[in-house]
Formats: C-alpha cells, structure tokens, sequence
C-alpha cells in the first residue's frame, strides 16, 4: 500500500555536512526523514520556492525531456530501503504505456515537484523508518554542533 507525502521541509545536519529532506504523509501519521546531499537539497529548495532560474538545472532538464518526448510523469515512489540506503520510481506514462524510471529518491522528489505530481512512500518503509530517527538526531544535537553553518 502506499502512502502519499508531502515535503514538510528541509533541515541542515551540521554532523555529516548533509541535508534531511523531511516527507510528512498527507492522510494519516509519519515522518520521513531522508538524508540527502547538498546539490539536491538546493534543487529541492529551488523548487518549494517557486525560483525560476535563468537556465534549466539537471531536474528541470528532466522534466522538459520528458515534456518533450509527449510523456508525463504521473507519480514517484520511494519502493524500498536497502542498507540504510532508499530506493525510488519515477512513473512515466505516454497515454498507453508506463514506463518505471529507477532514481534516488532526492531527484525523484524534485523533479515530482517541478512536474507538480504526488509523492508516495510503500507502507512498509513508513514503518520501518519512522521520525524515531529524525528524533533521536534532534535529541542528540549539541549547541556546539551549529558553529559550522554560518
């Protein structure tokens, strides 16, 4: 079963220089959060802010690709994760035919927001990784741990 998410935000981890892309499911309880890198957390942030660049980035190229080629895309999924490591779907469709794309789920998550389509997570990976992660990051930070960011 799949559970659909939006994006609740993203957060700076100054102990691993990443970024945590936060989902929040839209029906029901949970929190998803994905560690992910800084190149697609401004992509990410780009995107949520509605900042038109003056040339198309990686993730807006990928939409007008697929734009191009007369398909759309209709969803993504996160599908699984393996080693600590998340797995994702960009679902294509041409009118007859879906086509399933494997992604990481940080650039599935902003090229479904450059093509304004849901974002769903399969159930079991909801109850597998809850906010109990987010939490236990959060509850651990120290003062000392935000003197890098500025």
């Amino acid at each position: 079963m799949l559970v659909e998410m939006k994006v609740e935000g993203l957060l700076f981890d100054p102990r691993s220089n990443m970024y945590i892309l936060l989902l929040k499911a839209v029906d029901v309880a949970g929190t998803l959060p994905i560690w992910i890198g800084k190149p697609e957390a401004d992509s990410i942030a780009l995107a949520l802010g509605k900042v038109a660049t003056p040339r198309p980035l990686t993730h807006d190229l990928i939409k007008n690709i697929v734009d191009g080629l007369q398909m759309r895309i209709t969803r993504i999924v996160i599908t699984e994760i393996i080693d600590n490591t998340y797995y994702a779907l960009i679902h294509l469709s041409d009118g007859k035919k879906e086509t399933l794309i494997d992604s990481r789920p940080s650039d599935a998550v902003a090229v479904a927001l450059r093509s304004q389509v849901p974002i769903y997570v399969e159930e079991g990976i909801m109850g597998a990784r809850t906010a109990d992660e987010l939490d236990e990051w959060l509850k651990n930070l120290k003062p000392e741990d935000f003197g890098n960011i500025m």
